[in-house]
Formats: C-alpha cells, sequence, structure tokens
C-alpha cells in the first residue's frame, strides 16, 4: 500500500512557499512564485466532489445554499451500517439527536439544536418539532420512523426552523430522505450478511429497463436481531431486538423530456422489542431481594416477563407529476396517502416496581396506534432573470385514534424471593384504561424568491419568503381508568412564518449568510391527561450567520454556522400517579417566558492525499428553558425544566481511505462520535453519561466474478467497536432510586454484494 501525496495538496505546500518568497524577495521573485503556485493548481486533479440538495425545493449545490445543512449519501450510510433513522442516536450528525420513546423503540424523539424533544409524542393530537420527509412527504407520527430505510440515495439534515418552504412541526428543522429513482436501465443489486446476536440481513433492488417509456424499479429488504439483554422467562422474546422487514416498487413515466410522472408503493413490517430499564441505586421504598441493582450495563434481566413483540405495519401510495412549461418555469404536484398500525408493548420496567408481599407486579403497558394521513403539495419553481422562486400551496389531513392498557403479568411470593406468572393480566380496570382519537387538518401557501441583481456581478443575494398555515385539530377523550368520558378537543391556529436571508459570495468558493426564520409546531391535548386539557402551539424565532467554502482546489471544505434563537410557549410534560392504578397521567402546559437556544456548527473535509478523506463535525449547543407551570401542585407553581437530549457538546469525526489492490478495490472507515451528559427527563436535573462510541467498516469491493458480468463487494463491520457502556436515559426518584438504559453493546457482521 503506497501513500502519494496529490498534485492539489503539493501545490498548497508551492502555494506557501510562494508566499514566502514575497516576504523575502522583491516584487518580481514573489510573482514568478505566485505564478508557478498558480500553474501547480490548475494541474491539480479533482477534489472533493459537489453534493447535491433540495432544501430550497429545487436541486442546488450543498456550498451555494444559504443554510446549515449535513448530508449522509448511500456511502456514509453503508459505513455506519445505518438500518433506520434510530441508528442515527450514536451521534453521527452532532446537532440531530435521535431517541426512542422512553424504553420504546417503536416511536421515536427526533431534535435539533436542543428544539422539537420537550414531550411526548407518542400521541394522536400530539405532534413533534422536527419534521420528517421521504421523497417530499411528511410523515405525520412518532410510530414509524424506526422502520428500516430501503435504497436511500441520501439523508438531508436541514437545521433551524423551516417554517417558510416546510411548513409545521419544523420548528427545529427537517429530515428529508431522499431514495433512489428507476433508471430505466437493468441492473441488480443484492446484499445477505449475519452479526452477532442472531443477526441476519438481505435486500435485493432490481431496475429494470424502460419499456414504453415507463421504467420500474424494485426494492425488498429484511434485516432482524435478537435482543442484547436475555430475558429468564422462557418463550418470550428478549430485551431491544428487532425484526424489520419491507418491499417497495416505483414506476417512473417520461413520455417526453419535460414532463414525468412518478408513481410509488411500500409496505412495511417493524417488529420491535423495548429497551432495558435497569435501577442503578436504590430508594426509600422497599425492594424484592430479586430486584438486584445493576450499576453496570446488564446482559440478563431480573425477572423473567411475558414480551411480545411492538409491530409497527405502514403501507403508503405517492403520485409525483413533474411538468417543464418552459426553460423557466416548472410544476410540481406531490400526492400521498399513507397508513399506520402500531402496537406498542413494553414490560421492560419491572425493576422500578414497588414490593409488597403477595402483590401483582410488572407494569406491562399495551398501547395501540391506528392512523391514516393524505397531503397534496403543489409546486411553482421558477428562473427568470436575476429571481429565483418558488410557490405553491400544501394540504394534509390525518386522522389518529388510540388506546392503552397497563395491566400486571407477575405475582410475588411473601418475601420476594420468587414469582409466578398470572394466568391473565391483572389491571384495576377494564381494557382499555384509556382511548382517544384526534383529526388534524392544515392548510399551507408558501413562497419564496431570491433576488441575485446583475449590478452587483451576480455575487448578492436577497432571499424572502413566507408561509402561512392554517391548523385545525378536533378531537375527543373516550375513556379515562376504563370509564367512558366525553372530554372535547376543537382548536384551530392561524400563523405566518416569514424568513430573510441575505447571501454574498466572497469568491467562488467562499460564501456567506445571514438568516432569520421562525416556525411553530402546533397545539393540542395530552390523552394521557385525566381530562383532555388543550396546550397552545409553540414557536421558534432564529437568526443565523454561516460561511460555506472550499480551499486547496476544493481540497479542504469548512463550513460555519451560528445561530441563536428564541423558544416560546415551550410545551412540557408533567406527570402524576394514578392512585390505585398502574397507570401515570401526564399534562401539557405551555412554559411562561421565553426559552433560548444559542450555540456554533462547523463541518470540516479534507483530502490530503488521493483515496484518503478526512471529515469531522462539531456543535455546541447552549440551551435555556423557562420555568413552566406545573398543574398538579396546588397553585400550579412555576417548576425548572431541563432541554432533553441536547448536549453542550458533540463531535464526530470519520477517517475513509481506499486504495486499489489488484482489480479490486479495498476501503477502509471508521468513524468516532462523542456527546456530552444530556437530560433526559424533563422534570429531572438528573444527566446520562457522557458518550464515545466507534464504528468501522472494511470492504474489498468492485470483486469481478468471470463469466457473469458481476462485480461483488465483501465487508466486515461493527457499531460500537470498543463495546462503551454509557446510559443514554438516566432518571432519579427518591423512592425508587435512580434508574437507566443503556446503549447497544457492539455489535457486529460480515456481508457479501453482488451487482450486475
Amino acid at each position: 500500500m503506497s501513500f502519494r501525496f496529490s498534485r492539489s495538496f503539493r501545490s498548497a505546500i508551492l502555494t506557501g512557499s510562494a508566499l514566502g518568497a514575497m516576504l523575502a524577495a522583491g516584487s518580481a521573485q514573489a510573482a514568478e512564485a505566485a505564478v508557478a503556485a498558480e500553474s501547480a493548481a490548475a494541474e491539480a486533479g479533482p477534489g472533493l466532489s459537489d453534493i447535491v440538495v433540495t432544501a430550497q425545493k429545487r436541486e442546488t449545490s450543498l456550498q451555494t445554499t444559504p443554510i446549515s445543512i449535513s448530508v449522509m449519501n448511500t456511502e456514509d450510510l453503508r459505513n455506519r451500517h445505518v438500518v433506520s433513522l434510530e441508528s442515527l442516536m450514536d451521534g453521527s450528525i452532532p446537532s440531530l439527536r435521535v431517541a426512542p420513546m422512553f424504553s420504546r423503540s417503536s416511536a421515536l424523539t427526533v431534535g435539533m439544536r436542543g428544539i422539537g424533544t420537550m414531550g411526548d409524542a407518542n400521541q394522536p393530537s400530539r405532534d413533534q418539532g422536527v419534521g420528517v420527509y421521504i421523497d417530499g412527504v411528511f410523515l405525520g407520527r412518532a410510530q414509524g420512523l424506526g422502520s428500516a430505510l430501503y435504497d436511500v440515495e441520501r439523508i438531508e439534515v436541514l437545521k433551524g426552523p423551516q417554517g417558510s418552504l416546510f411548513g409545521r412541526n419544523t420548528e427545529g428543522g427537517a429530515i428529508s430522505i431522499v431514495t433512489r429513482k428507476p433508471s430505466g436501465e437493468w441492473g441488480l443489486r443484492a446484499t445477505a450478511g449475519i452479526g452477532n446476536y442472531g443477526a441476519r440481513e438481505a435486500s435485493a433492488h432490481l431496475d429494470m429497463p424502460a419499456v414504453a417509456n415507463i421504467s420500474v424499479k424494485l426494492d425488498a429488504l429484511i434485516t432482524r436481531r435478537d435482543g442484547t439483554v436475555d430475558n429468564p422467562l422462557a418463550g418470550a422474546h428478549d430485551f431491544n431486538a428487532y425484526n424489520k422487514r419491507g418491499l417497495h416498487a416505483a414506476a417512473l413515466w417520461q413520455p417526453s423530456s419535460s414532463f414525468s410522472a412518478l408513481y410509488s408503493f411500500d409496505i412495511s413490517q417493524d417488529r420491535t422489542t423495548p429497551y432495558y430499564v435497569q435501577l442503578l441505586s436504590g430508594g426509600s421504598y422497599a425492594r424484592a431481594p430479586l430486584i438486584q441493582l445493576q450499576p453496570d450495563r446488564a446482559s440478563e434481566a431480573n425477572i423473567g416477563v411475558p414480551q411480545a413483540w411492538s409491530t409497527g405495519k405502514t403501507h403508503g401510495h405517492m403520485v409525483t407529476l413533474d411538468w417543464n412549461l418552459s426553460e423557466a418555469i416548472e410544476v410540481k404536484s406531490i400526492s400521498s396517502y399513507r397508513e399506520l398500525t402500531q402496537t406498542q408493548l413494553d414490560n421492560g420496567m419491572t425493576n422500578i416496581t414497588v414490593f409488597a408481599p403477595n402483590a401483582n407486579f410488572s407494569r406491562y403497558s399495551l398501547a395501540n396506534v391506528w392512523q391514516h394521513q393524505y397531503s397534496q403539495e403543489v409546486q411553482v419553481i421558477g428562473t427568470l432573470p436575476e429571481v429565483d422562486f418558488v410557490a405553491g400551496g400544501f394540504y394534509y389531513h390525518e386522522h389518529v385514534r388510540d388506546d392503552a392498557w397497563t395491566p400486571n403479568t407477575n405475582k410475588w411470593n411473601a418475601d420476594g424471593t420468587g414469582y409466578t406468572m398470572l394466568p391473565d393480566p391483572v389491571a384495576s380496570s377494564a381494557f382499555p384504561d384509556r382511548a382517544s382519537r384526534a383529526d388534524t387538518d392544515s392548510i399551507g401557501v408558501f413562497g419564496q424568491a431570491t433576488w441575485s441583481p446583475h449590478f452587483l456581478n451576480d455575487k448578492a443575494h436577497l432571499m424572502l419568503g413566507g408561509r402561512y398555515t392554517h391548523d385545525k385539530k378536533s378531537g375527543s377523550l373516550d375513556k379515562v381508568n376504563g370509564v367512558a368520558t366525553a372530554y372535547l378537543l376543537d382548536e384551530s391556529w392561524d400563523r405566518f412564518d416569514p424568513t430573510i436571508n441575505l447571501a454574498y459570495d466572497l469568491a467562488g468558493d467562499i460564501h456567506v449568510y445571514g438568516k432569520w426564520s421562525t416556525g411553530y409546531k402546533a397545539g393540542g391535548a395530552n390523552s394521557r391527561s385525566l381530562t383532555y386539557r388543550a396546550f397552545k402551539p409553540e414557536s421558534v424565532s432564529s437568526f443565523e450567520v454561516g460561511a460555506k467554502t472550499e480551499f486547496l482546489d476544493r481540497h479542504v471544505r469548512l463550513n460555519l454556522a451560528a445561530w441563536t434563537a428564541a423558544y416560546k410557549d415551550v410545551q412540557i410534560d408533567f406527570y402524576a400517579p394514578v392512585a390505585s392504578s398502574n397507570r401515570t397521567t401526564t399534562e401539557t402546559t405551555n412554559a411562561e417566558g421565553q426559552g433560548r437556544s444559542k450555540g456554533v456548527e462547523a463541518e470540516l473535509t479534507v483530502m490530503p492525499m488521493t483515496g484518503l478523506t478526512l471529515s469531522g463535525s462539531y456543535t455546541y449547543t447552549d440551551m435555556r428553558l423557562p420555568e413552566a407551570p406545573n398543574p398538579f401542585v396546588t397553585g400550579n407553581p412555576l417548576m425548572a425544566v431541563y432541554p432533553v437530549f441536547t448536549p453542550k457538546h458533540a463531535a464526530s469525526g470519520a477517517f475513509d481511505y481506499q486504495t486499489e489492490l489488484g482489480d479490486a478495490t479495498l476501503r477502509f472507515h471508521l468513524d468516532a462520535n462523542y456527546s456530552s451528559k444530556q437530560y433526559a427527563q424533563v422534570n429531572d436535573p438528573t444527566r446520562s453519561q457522557s458518550a464515545f462510541l466507534v464504528n468501522g467498516r472494511v470492504a474489498l469491493s468492485e470483486i469481478e466474478m468471470p463469466g457473469t458480468g458481476a462485480k461483488m463487494e465483501l465487508s466486515v463491520w461493527s457499531r460500537n467497536l470498543f463495546n462503551k457502556a454509557y446510559t443514554y436515559l438516566r432518571s432519579y426518584s427518591s423512592a425508587i432510586g435512580q434508574y437507566g438504559i443503556y446503549n447497544e453493546p457492539r455489535t457486529y457482521g460480515i456481508s457479501s454484494t453482488v451487482q450486475f
């Protein structure tokens, strides 16, 4: 293996020499040195490739798009063995924080820059603060976000409020997942692999040749893994297991160069079991002898419990029509219908049970969610002299209903040294003990224009945009503690979110910008409440400045951003136990006063030599929340609350190297991800541990398979390579003690891919 510095990197040294000559000698010698440096740079090969994004509803270069964006492409996802969005909880993108909903990976919490994660979005009339989109279609529920990713071309992470172009529930940012479209050319890529903890995976992606201007693409995948914490009960599933599978079909009709119609259908099943909640230290309440303290990451649960799969099923249809009416005007229509059902079966919290002789215990949370949504978006995208613009309209309808029951499944003996399984789960109320429904209708009209005046040589760019949104929510809380109720929700809100962005091209590869934008998250009501109490929307107003730069003939890329954001009417959850019941109740209030999020982001990519790429990113976030009224305390006193899943410091770095090995290519990847301590419960000042995780992959690719016309890739991968253990969630109660949930242990595997 040889290490050879690229000519462009050597040209940087020549440039430095030229500058030194300028100081040491006369102007003639300096000019000669500068000419030599420029000549060397001109002969340099290509540097870092351009990255295309669609953050402005049109394809633009990452470097000239004046907002903070991180992008993970196909190779990045493969190198990190990303199965679903949940895999990104390792901190691969420091500003993006992904976590399960407490112990349930069947629903995900997503936040950016400290915004979007303050409440339980695992409810019919509750929304998230970061919007997730697949091929331009908004996904309305936290459930379903953990489904396996199909053939993804890239994931764009848009940071900060995206209220103008993306609308409601993007106050923290937006995640745009872009999948590969049919190519119209024959191609097949098939992958199979195995790993520890019984992991098995297989996928196939088939591109069909175009017939009558119609191209078809089919994707199929299955990935599964046994649990990482053993459940002592025979026949029950272990903790932290998954079994994900899905099918996707797309047909692209292109009768002319000016019109295309894309239809796609996807169907998936996502089966998971909850994470295991460990008791780290004891409290004042009695604890059974079998409930042992587990301060380190456990490999086996203290108590065997019934645990079935939490099963999510989704399917959806999408039609995208694209007309180029002229060279200057494009019209796009995105129509979608999706359905979701999710069972959430969680028996992973046995360790935080209070002991009583001969009492029933082990709360089994049995929850169900049913949802369907349809949406329609129309965009008019134009390019005129000096002005680029996009305008359009959006309609979204969603119907959701849920129910839940929290029976016990086990029974203690007299002294807590043994237990038995109850023949049937036992609860204080009949099934279900709560049920609700909610309907949402949202209408939006948006527009954005960028003026690049010729008299400033097209170097200055003034962007003005705005979006008007009308949201309406109606619903009912139909059962509380097993008793029929008639609590109703009927609320609506009107909102305008503006954007102002001023950008300037200091040089061909140096771009700076300043941006002011706003966003909001709709209000609603809490289905875990005893009265279905409504809460107001929350909003964010953010100012951001940034620079996007490239140096040394595009062998160094440095992007910087700094922001400060006002966070108003923050939706905060407060919890209280329900007397003579296994369940808790939750009320959501709006914090009084104004919160503040501020910080800096930096992303650096360097290609110092042929085949070697070094990259790093860092985010500093300073998040402060105002006090919020606690409705469970007489007088509703203001209480301190804490920004959850928001580490002050987060960083990620990666090493990628490739070299020819005969007719094949050998690739090495290593990434390291760090985050400082963070809060995990909005009402609890206890912080989780800091984290440092390393992932790696080695692949031998482009191996010729004689006589087949195919090429093979063999790879070995590992996540959490050094098997580091930390609690991503840690909480404290004086009665129970300190409890927490640990990250996954080291996982690894091998895989083979054949491509025709």
